[in-house]
């Protein structure tokens, strides 16, 4: 498997097959197909293989790094079915989490346009009073976000912190990127001080500095939070924090997909795409 000379690094992995809103029940059906072949594929890889023989004791996983499975999986709800149906999208979640209880893994439910943001939260709740392998992900341009964040933290759940990609109106996200990047600062923090193994999804390194430096000094250990960032994008950055002792998770994107949603966030925010190819030529 193409992942394992990363694995062998010391990186984590999370693989996100790319898709979203789907036009029928079929394609939603697939897409569950799809998960559950990952999950079993991940499961044949040597070094998960030995991670588990060495680290899974029970199906609930534990808020420490050493505890974390080194290769899981992202999904959408609208990928599941969401437009389809709440208890359709459901149905086939569960069914996705099943599979990954059997294998010892964890599935991380992105999200999506705000729109689907109260939906996907609500069902989170729900799933997880089955199966707590599983959380979602939080975007702190969003006005709502701090409620959300009381809430994770309320449930025990892990979360993966992003600033967020969709055009949303003034009413409902901040429009300025400093206060959507002093909204990450705060919120990493209180994820750090009272969170279950946050994941913080950033590429800016003067906020990965000042989390780190809050870590430190409130005698938090490395092992109780990761970082995450995209695939051959600040690869300096991913070394840095590898070598200095810190969990760091590579996000993969893959699929058929990858071109109508990478036009769709150009056209949403195209201010992405210039933070994207900076951070390659700087990788």
């Amino acid at each position: 498997m193409a992942s394992e000379p990363i694995l062998a690094k010391g990186l984590k992995l999370s693989l996100d097959y790319l898709g979203e809103n789907t036009a029928s029940e079929k394609e939603a059906l697939e897409a569950k197909a799809t998960y559950i072949k990952m999950l079993e594929r991940i499961a044949e890889v040597p070094l998960v293989q030995k991670w588990n023989k060495e680290h899974v004791k029970s199906p609930t996983l534990n808020e420490s790094g050493d505890g974390i499975e080194p290769l899981n999986i992202s999904i959408k709800l609208t990928q599941c079915g969401l437009d389809q149906g709440t208890e359709f999208a459901e149905k086939n979640l569960r069914d996705v989490l099943e599979a990954a209880k059997r294998l010892h893994n964890f599935v991380r439910v992105d999200m999506e346009a705000s729109e689907y943001t109260q939906r996907t939260m609500d069902m989170i709740e729900r799933v997880r009073m089955d199966y707590k392998n599983t959380s979602t992900v939080l975007q702190t341009y969003l006005h709502r976000t701090p409620d959300d964040v009381e809430k994770i933290i309320k449930w025990g759940a892990r979360v993966r912190l992003v600033k967020g990609a969709y055009l949303e109106p003034a009413d409902v996200a901040f429009p300025e990127k400093s206060k959507v990047d002093e909204a990450y600062v705060r919120l990493g923090k209180r994820l750090l001080d009272a969170g279950t193994y946050p994941a913080f999804a950033t590429q800016d390194e003067s906020i990965v500095n000042i989390l780190n430096a809050y870590a430190a000094e409130r005698k938090i250990d490395k092992s109780r939070f990761e970082y995450q960032m995209l695939y051959g994008i600040r690869r300096d950055l991913q070394d840095r924090l590898a070598s200095e002792g810190y969990n760091v998770r590579i996000y993969v994107p893959f699929g058929d997909a990858w071109y109508p949603y990478f036009t769709r966030r150009l056209a949403e925010r195209p201010a992405n795409t210039l933070f994207i190819l900076k951070s390659l030529f700087r990788g």
